[in-house]
């Protein structure tokens, strides 16, 4: 009897402590689009991947031209010139996709220029939530931004523009 009256007891103490709990959320996309640094970071990388991409698809052209000159020749040609032609394609193609992986690939120079330029911003927004949290007390902050399997949240739990007037990008602010 005494076990029970323990265990009904705790677990209604756990209830109590749990409803205490304040929660909150924000909506990372919708703070980084309102701060205009973030939005000229993304136009920023925008340009230079199309600059990149245009770079390499200039150079595939320009193997591809090779081919097909090399295509209305082949038959002209003797051997020992036909495999030079052939090895030297090959070996463009090999250096431009090789470009292509150290411009777009893992660690390749346009994810270490979005870290450059991102990172700054998103640790800023991070801190600026971090800092709410622990002034307001909140127990935690979700993100209702993406994939997120958020179904619902009342508004006024969102605290975005919270976020937002504490890094000084708010309504009224002036930046």
């Amino acid at each position: 009897m005494k076990k029970t009256i323990l265990l009904a007891s705790l677990f209604l103490m756990w209830i109590g402590m749990a409803s205490a709990q304040k929660y909150a959320c924000v909506d990372t996309e919708y703070i980084l689009s309102s701060i205009p640094d973030y939005e000229q970071a993304q136009k920023s990388l925008d340009k230079l991947s199309i600059d990149w991409q245009k770079e390499i698809e200039t150079k595939f052209q320009e193997i591809d031209n090779l081919y097909k000159k090399y295509q209305t020749e082949a038959a002209l040609l003797p051997e020992d010139l036909k495999t030079k032609r052939q090895n030297e394609i090959i070996e463009k193609e090999k250096e431009v996709k090789e470009l292509q992986r150290k411009r777009f690939g893992s660690g390749g120079d346009l994810e270490k220029k979005r870290e450059e330029l991102m990172k700054p911003i998103q640790d800023k927004v991070y801190n600026a939530i971090e800092k709410a949290a622990s002034t307001k007390n909140y127990a935690f902050i979700l993100d209702k931004a993406g994939s997120a399997t958020l179904l619902y949240v009342d508004p006024k739990y969102d605290i975005s523009d919270d976020i937002l007037t504490q890094l000084g990008y708010g309504k009224n602010s002036k930046k």
